[in-house]
């Protein structure tokens, strides 16, 4: 198989066949991120006849190994999502010819690789099988967008998500905790809250800011430009964006920047998911927490 540099995947995509069809990210400017400085180089795609060779291989292994048939496939790189039309069209192709097993093909994705496509492309895509995209939005906060560096606003992310709700394209967000900056967390999440009631994420995962010395996030902590969230705060934040979300959903924390995991379906499980949170606001020190985020070492 060909794989380059540390493959990353959603929690949810634990049991889905990983196949690389790029590599790093078109856009690699958002500060807080340091997930692809270990490539030599911003973005690349796969040449098809590698892909071509994955997933022969795996067709020749017999699926998964154990006998059962492989339904789901994610490709793996920043955003797959972002290739052209007939590329991902191209690849589905392969997909289904060599294991006619796969339901669903997923990836992650950022808001400004949907808008190229047409409607027709976008509907012809679900056709081919592809559904369950992951999407960093990060937050609704346009002024935390604009200083991180996303590329897109919160009015991007509705209209984009929007148009795949009408191609029947189901999608997951990644909600980063911290990232509007201490003092602005439930500000911060209340503008996200806002920006979902108008769409249709069938899950939203808290990942919770951890900032590493080598983002360009770190350096604008020491120029005084910006300033982290304390812990307890952020978990203010996820209580706030929870509390504010009006929309069937799963929420999640499932991921390792989060130091208690947990998960439940909106709106049934509200309540205690609330409960949850403020068992940890009120008897968990600042201290304890800040030990656990000292300790991820990498995500």
């Amino acid at each position: 198989m060909h794989y380059t540099g540390t493959i990353w995947r959603p929690p949810y995509e634990a049991a889905s066949l990983l196949i690389e069809v790029t590599a790093g990210c078109t856009h690699h400017k958002c500060k807080f991120c340091t997930l692809y400085n270990e490539l030599p180089f911003k973005f690349r795609m796969s040449p098809m006849e590698d892909i071509e060779c994955d997933l022969q291989e795996v067709q020749r292994a017999g699926n998964d190994l154990s006998g059962r048939c492989i339904e789901r496939v994610f490709l793996t790189g920043a955003n797959p999502f972002v290739l052209s039309y007939d590329k991902l069209a191209s690849i589905a192709e392969l997909i289904h010819k060599y294991l006619p097993s796969v339901k669903s093909i997923g990836s992650f994705a950022r808001i400004t690789d949907i808008t190229p496509k047409t409607d027709k492309e976008l509907s012809k895509l679900r056709s081919f099988g592809y559904d369950g995209l992951t999407i960093g939005i990060e937050t609704g906060d346009d002024e935390a967008l604009q200083f991180m560096d996303k590329g897109y606003t919160s009015a991007d992310i509705i209209q984009q998500c929007q148009r795949l709700d009408v191609a029947d394209i189901h999608y997951s967000f990644f909600y980063l905790v911290s990232i509007s900056g201490a003092g602005h967390g439930e500000i911060g999440a209340k503008l996200t809250a806002d920006v979902c009631n108008q769409i249709h994420p069938t899950l939203i995962g808290a990942n919770m800011l951890t900032v590493y010395p080598d983002s360009e996030l770190y350096a604008e902590i020491k120029r005084g430009n910006w300033q982290e969230e304390g812990e307890l705060e952020k978990y203010k934040e996820v209580r706030t964006l929870i509390e504010n979300l009006q929309i069937p959903t799963v929420f999640a924390a499932m991921g390792a920047s989060n130091a208690y995991q947990f998960h439940g379906q909106l709106p049934k499980d509200k309540k205690k998911l609330l409960l949850f949170l403020d068992e940890i606001i009120e008897n968990v020190s600042e201290e304890e927490l800040q030990r656990y985020r000292k300790s991820v070492h990498h995500l």
